[in-house]
């Protein structure tokens, strides 16, 4: 363990710094920042920087929470960074006001992290701010189909029966398949499908049941199909599969 450990660490500190700052840029719905130990803006992605009301990230570096946000806002925020930067500790999912794009106060979803120095000492803490209200909308059509995603789950033997899967999700048949395609990218039948190849995984992994029998427990009609169907998912046979997983484990009978 302490050489595996000892190997990342070498390997993460010949990388050029600040390079993984940049997967923010590309988050929808995801500001990022990073402040020094005098709470001085360092960083911030474009999402960040144009809710600070600039249009470059040289604007806001350099400046504090309190010359760029209201007084009472910033004051907010000054206490978490303290605490992050007085404990060492992380603070995730606090519910807080921050100003949207038209420079109200909203409902928004924030975590914050220490940043170390090589000494260990920290010096800095980083964050991400999700809009509340964008999130709940991000999630609202899988929520309203989650009861059918979980029936679907816990039971993958049963045949497809769409009407009753709309009926569950209180829509019409052809709504029921619209919504369900729009929401998850695939059709009910696809995502059934999905869930018996992952079934069957779990099987391969946690039992020594032949994988006819298998290929039966986890929904499909007969192994031709399962096989079929294993490969076009996985990439490998259901034998090979478990043949990894053994190997692994380092189990003598792989």
């Amino acid at each position: 363990m302490a050489t595996g450990q000892s190997s990342a660490s070498d390997w993460a500190s010949e990388l050029v710094p600040g390079q993984f700052r940049h997967l923010f840029d590309r988050v929808p719905g995801t500001m990022f920042f990073a402040k020094d130990a005098t709470f001085r803006l360092r960083m911030g992605n474009p999402a960040f920087v144009a809710r600070c009301g600039c249009r470059h990230e040289h604007e806001i570096v350099g400046k504090t929470d309190e010359e760029l946000f209201p007084v009472r806002l910033a004051a907010k925020y000054r206490r978490d960074d303290e605490r992050v930067l007085r404990t060492g500790e992380p603070l995730f999912d606090l519910i807080e006001l921050f100003p949207n794009p038209a420079g109200q106060p909203e409902w928004s979803l924030t975590d914050k992290l220490p940043l170390f120095d090589r000494k260990g000492r920290v010096s800095g803490v980083c964050g991400t701010v999700r809009s509340y209200e964008g999130q709940r909308a991000a999630l609202q059509p899988y929520l309203e189909l989650a009861t059918v995603a979980e029936h679907l789950k816990a039971n993958p033997t049963k045949p497809l029966d769409a009407p009753r899967l709309a009926a569950m999700a209180g829509l019409s048949p052809r709504q029921f398949s619209r919504k369900f395609r729009a929401t998850f990218q695939m059709t009910p039948r696809a995502y059934l499908m999905q869930v018996r190849v992952i079934r069957a995984c779990e099987l391969l992994a946690s039992t020594d049941l032949p994988i006819t029998r298998i290929a039966l427990e986890a929904g499909f009609y007969d192994h031709a199909d399962f096989a079929r169907q294993f490969q076009r998912h996985m990439g490998t046979t259901a034998t090979e599969y478990r043949a990894t997983l053994h190997r692994a484990v380092g189990d003598p009978e792989a």
